[in-house]
């Protein structure tokens, strides 16, 4: 099987909820995702999606991602799709880095591959595991009062894992956690998220504020690694980290310096799901946890997090989010969609959804 040519798609995600706000100033409304087609020589199609989270979240922008893709695809036509180690070769070989545009052509190469095999992603990346998982509703940053009766709603709805968006004045946001833990029960679980946005005092601040409510994991505290070291080594608070794993390398030094117990698995973050089945293989070998996800996304992102999810052992995911909860805009059906803040993977070949092309409209660009 060869690549025969490549369609590249743009459209626009809403936030569902108006703005969604998080540490130092961040407010999103709404984010341009890049979609690819990988069309074959055997009559099979593969889909793919990546979503920057705006030019300030991490080294990555939409219209980078759409330059990025420009460049890499002229060296993938007349590869084998399936071959993902030769797929990657050709991609590093015509860009370096820019792991989140491979992102979106990894993953349009794993759904030929399923489909080519009719077999689920699930299945390629060490087989299905369960059948479903619980996901996190993320909070966004604003008074304490709202942030408390937000999720006081969403328990309503049967959310019970919360991941809360802080990283302003360590006063407030201590405030913030305090209300939040004390509307919840010993069944809610709660992340308070930083986002890297406090410099060092205010993080050791916050963290001895937080630390008296046992229930709350910590969430990159602060932009650099050697912070968040430094932050772990003086507080007690269970830590994720998350922006600042950007690789094997950073994951292990962070690990063996008893920098964290769990990390925040973006499948952009790796080049797609074949950096990113690496880094939860051996992020499982160390003991430590994962959540699932991607910076955003709509229905190709969710189906490619749900089948990573689905794959994973169920002791190790902390959490999984469904970007596509997070929008108004759907190009494969609202699939797959959550239940009562529960996911779960297609069982159809590949990625297990099918795309409204007309919901794309044109190519921005294709390569033959």
């Amino acid at each position: 099987m060869k690549i025969r040519n490549i369609e590249v798609f743009g459209y626009e995600l809403s936030y569902k909820h108006g703005n969604y706000v998080m540490s130092g100033g961040q407010v999103v409304t709404s984010i341009p995702s890049t979609v690819v087609r990988v069309m074959t020589d055997e009559g099979i199609e593969g889909w793919g999606e990546v979503c920057p989270l705006g030019p300030l979240y991490l080294a990555s922008h939409g219209e980078g991602a759409r330059a990025a893709i420009r460049e890499m695809i002229p060296s993938l036509i007349g590869k084998d799709p399936t071959n993902l180690s030769e797929i990657h070769i050709a991609m590093d070989a015509s860009l370096r880095g820019h792991s989140y545009a491979k992102s979106a052509l990894d993953m349009a190469c794993w759904d030929v591959f399923g489909k080519s095999k009719e077999v689920d992603v699930a299945t390629l990346l060490g087989g299905r595991i369960h059948s479903s998982f619980p996901l996190y509703k993320a909070v966004p940053l604003g008074p304490a009062e709202e942030m408390q009766a937000y999720v006081m709603a969403c328990k309503e709805e049967g959310v019970r894992y919360f991941q809360l968006k802080i990283g302003a004045n360590p006063y407030e946001d201590a405030e913030r956690v305090k209300l939040v833990v004390e509307s919840t029960t010993e069944e809610d679980f709660i992340i308070a998220d930083a986002n890297g946005g406090w410099r060092l005092q205010d993080a050791m601040l916050a963290a001895k504020m937080i630390e008296p409510y046992h229930r709350v994991f910590f969430e990159e505290p602060c932009k650099t690694l050697e912070e968040c070291l430094y932050v772990r080594q003086h507080t007690h608070l269970p830590m994720v980290l998350d922006e600042v794993i950007t690789d094997v390398n950073t994951m292990l030094r962070a690990f063996q310096n008893g920098g964290m117990e769990a990390i925040n698995l973006k499948i952009s973050k790796f080049a797609g799901l074949t950096g990113s089945k690496l880094v939860r293989d051996i992020a499982d070998k160390l003991g430590l946890r994962i959540t699932i996800e991607d910076t955003w996304g709509g229905d190709l992102v969710t189906a490619a997090v749900s089948h990573l999810a689905a794959s994973t052992k169920p002791d190790q995911i902390l959490t999984v989010s469904f970007m596509n909860d997070w929008n108004n805009e759907h190009i494969a059906g609202y699939q797959p969609r959550s239940v009562n803040s529960i996911g779960s993977a297609p069982e159809g070949p590949g990625l297990g959804v099918e795309v409204d092309i007309k919901a794309l409209g044109q190519p921005l660009f294709t390569a033959i």
